[in-house]
Formats: C-alpha cells, structure tokens, sequence
C-alpha cells in the first residue's frame, strides 16, 4: 500500500480464489491524514489441496512502520508455522506473538512508540478463524446484517484493566481512556516502550464452517 498524499483517492482491488469459488475486494484512503499509515494484505493460493485465504487490516499508529513490518511478516510467518494446517489456531496465537517479537527486536530507537493493531480473515478449506490485537474491528454479513465477529480491545474494558495493573501498569482519561495515559488500545504489534501491558496476544474465533 504505502504512503498516499492528503486528499489522495481510495486504493481498490481484488480478486478471485483459484478455484473461483470466492472474491475480494479492498478499499483504503488516508481521509484527513497528511500520509497513510495503515496498510492491509491479500492472499490467495492453494496449499497441500486446500484454498487458503489470509485477509488482514492494519492500522498504525505513531507512524507508519510498525503497520508496514506486520503487513509484510505475519502472513509469511503463519504459513510457515509447522502447525498451520493440523493446528491453525494455535499457528495463529503464536505466530502473533513471534511476529511482535521480531518487530521489537528490529525497531530502533527512533520507533519505540511505533504501533499497529491487526485484524485477520484467516481462510483454510472451509474453516474461516478471525485473529484480532487492538480496535480494528472484523465483520461477517449474514442475511444481511453485519455481525461483529471481533472484539475491541480497549484500556476500560474490566479484563485488560486488570490484565494491565497486574502487570504494574495504569489505565487514565485522557480524553479517552489510555493505556499510562497514551495509548488509546490496550493490545498491538509493536509499542515497545508500553510493552509489559499492551501485548499482542490475539483474540481468535472459529467462524462456522463456510461453503467455498
């Protein structure tokens, strides 16, 4: 995706699996931003006979990196994880967590506050599980109604309060409750400097099998 200047029009696409039996499609833009720092990926491809689909939004924040890195590790990550296909939820779990652990070992100094949530469709045959850290939110439209199938992960929610002054750390209003009165999610890539409380440990759901 990349940088788009202010005022910029969307960025779309898609495609279609090889077996033709689903599409997609994305749509970004920067709004009011001076530059864009979010990204998403797209990939589709059969694996060992099955259709694999790996969707994902990422929205930075403190600049663009942190977004960029994940866009460009995790899915390559997944696929390479010994378990993708006869465990693919704890794939998921721990791909998240090596993904992060990477970006904070390959973050310099000057990006240390650099941060990203992560919302992923993973698709595989015809089992759909949904991974999120932070507050982009994934839906699935059933009979036309959009369902939330992720859940924000947000500073004031009493679990990751708890989480988060267990380990030592502080949940404040600042004109929105923040996680040491500066992050406004309680979970992402990245955030070196808050990393003891903002974790990026995913949430995953199953998803009821789908026909593709």
């Amino acid at each position: 995706m990349g940088f788009a200047e202010k005022g910029s029009p969307p960025v779309t696409g898609g495609g279609f699996s090889e077996n033709g039996k689903f599409s997609y499609g994305y749509a970004s833009s920067p709004g009011k931003r001076s530059s864009m720092e979010d990204f998403h990926e797209t990939r589709v491809d059969g694996v060992d006979g099955e259709t694999v689909g790996l969707f994902g939004v990422f929205d930075g924040h403190g600049g663009a990196r942190a977004a960029e890195f994940v866009k460009q590790n995790l899915f390559t990550n997944l696929i390479k994880h010994p378990k993708f296909f006869s465990d693919t939820k704890s794939a998921i779990a721990e791909t998240y967590t090596h993904t992060d652990s990477e970006l904070l070992k390959a973050d310099t100094s000057h990006h240390r506050d650099a941060g990203s949530t992560a919302s992923t469709a993973i698709l595989v045959g015809d089992r759909l599980l949904v991974a999120n850290v932070g507050d982009s939110r994934a839906v699935i439209c059933r009979g036309g109604d959009a369902i939330a199938v992720s859940r924000d992960h947000k500073p004031d929610q009493t679990d990751e309060r708890q989480r988060i002054e267990e380990a030592g750390g502080f949940v404040m209003w600042a004109g929105t409750w923040r996680v040491g009165g500066v992050l406004a999610v309680s979970r992402a890539f990245g955030d070196k400097l808050l990393k003891q409380y903002v974790v990026a440990d995913p949430e995953i759901k199953v998803c009821s099998s789908i026909s593709v």
